[in-house]
């Protein structure tokens, strides 16, 4: 029996690919993206069966007060975190602010549905991994952990940069064009480059890695100037 669902993401491409897969599978997705400012209330006013509340930075203090919101309007509904990698502190936070689990933005869609299922059901949903990598970090701290969303946006250039957030906000080449002021065959290598150097081979892949290691919101704000 399908679950009446809601993905609320500010990243809409994200969004609306996980909420059409899900579909697919069955389940009713009652709305596909939406700013983080308007999430908590979006989700009460519909109040689904399962919400998936996409989040790129699941350390930052606060960021999981629409979960507390939801739960306090809403208690019934239960709130699937979708996030990058996480740390210990990251997943600690989204417990304690009264999500059910915790999935990953490049998770397969068979393990989403699963969390879906469990979060449903009433149970804790967190990937196996996820928990022991959290426990392996608690155990093992790293003393000068890698960032990985710094690396490639050292690998890109700045109209490199603005053509990814503008993937990841769902534009086609025919948008990116007119927004960058650029022809569209430049646009078109623009994205090629991108999925190049990412080392991804589609727009959705280069827009999920952009999400899960925080480039997109070390980007900030891009600049339109025609070349």
């Amino acid at each position: 029996m399908g679950v009446r669902l809601m993905v609320v993401d500010d990243h809409r491409l994200l969004a609306e690919a996980l909420a059409s897969a899900l579909k697919l599978r069955g389940h009713r997705v009652l709305a596909a993206a939406a700013p983080a400012a308007g999430a908590a209330e979006l989700v009460i006013t519909r109040a689904p069966e399962v919400c998936l509340l996409g989040t790129a930075t699941p350390a930052e203090p606060g960021i999981f007060d629409p979960v507390v919101k939801i739960k306090r309007e809403r208690p019934q509904v239960a709130v699937l975190v979708l996030g990058p990698v996480p740390s210990p502190r990251g997943i600690a936070a989204a417990f304690a602010a009264g999500a059910s689990g915790y999935v990953r933005h490049d998770e397969r869609i068979e393990g989403v549905e699963r969390a879906i299922m469990k979060a449903r059901a009433g149970e804790a949903a967190v990937a196996p991994q996820l928990l022991q990598g959290a426990f392996s970090e608690l155990l093992n701290p790293a003393a000068q952990p890698d960032d990985e969303g710094q690396r490639l946006l050292q690998m890109l250039t700045p109209r490199e940069v603005e053509v990814l957030v503008r993937v990841a906000d769902g534009e086609d080449t025919r948008l990116i064009a007119a927004g960058m002021g650029i022809a569209p065959s430049t646009a078109r290598t623009h994205v090629q480059r991108v999925l190049m150097k990412l080392g991804v081979g589609s727009r959705l892949e280069a827009a999920a890695l952009a999400a899960r290691t925080g480039l997109l919101d070390r980007a900030g704000p891009v600049n339109s100037a025609p070349e």
